[in-house]
């Protein structure tokens, strides 16, 4: 007997194709030929394509989301933007105000050294000023007193003949010469109906 070679049919190839791909870690008979690639690594192949392409996604998604937020929730500061907060307004102006008044007094470096300065000070229009310095009696001395901001104030100073004036919150001081008559002398503000800001004084010994 001898073998006699037939040609393998069609369903015979589909089985040799199925048998040869359990075959050794090696991938199916293609063209009658192995193909030395192995399986695994084509899967891990597809698995890092599709981390690939998911990654991408979610970059491009990141990105549209951040450049994309227009809506009602967007934040519209800009970089270094500082928000303004409506009730710090009041205390500026104070500040500025005060600072005005200093200036115009000249009460920004003066020095307890100075063998003629007393005192000076600075109150908000509606607190007044509510002061009693020491006097010697007899000698003279040079009050200021000035007033920034709306309206007026009414001076008074509690001397033997008392005295009584109208600041006008323009930042011009007025000057009265006080001489000492008792050992403290009332030296007071009252702020007029709608007036607003800061009022200040100085007193210093009268040169000569």
């Amino acid at each position: 007997m001898y073998n006699q070679s037939r040609p393998m049919r069609q369903g015979e190839d589909r089985i040799r194709y199925c048998e040869a791909s359990y075959q050794g870690d090696r991938l199916a008979i293609l063209d009658n030929k192995f193909m030395t690639r192995p399986p695994r690594r084509m899967r891990r192949r597809l698995v890092l394509c599709c981390a690939s392409v998911l990654s991408v996604a979610l970059a491009a998604g990141c990105t549209s989301d951040t450049s994309g937020a227009t809506g009602p929730g967007a934040s519209k500061s800009r970089p270094g933007q500082q928000p303004t907060n409506p009730s710090d307004a009041p205390a500026r102006t104070e500040a500025k105000l005060a600072k005005q008044l200093e200036e115009v007094l000249g009460t920004e470096e003066v020095s307890d050294s100075d063998p003629l300065f007393v005192e000076a000070g600075l109150e908000r229009v509606s607190d007044g000023i509510h002061t009693e310095p020491e006097l010697v009696r007899g000698r003279s001395y040079e009050l200021a007193v000035a007033c920034a901001g709306q309206g007026g104030v009414t001076l008074s100073v509690a001397l033997d003949n008392p005295a009584r004036r109208t600041v006008h919150c323009d930042g011009v001081p007025i000057r009265l010469r006080v001489t000492g008559s008792a050992a403290k002398v009332g030296i007071d503000t009252e702020g007029m109906p709608g007036a607003t800001g800061m009022v200040a004084w100085r007193l210093d010994k009268a040169d000569g």
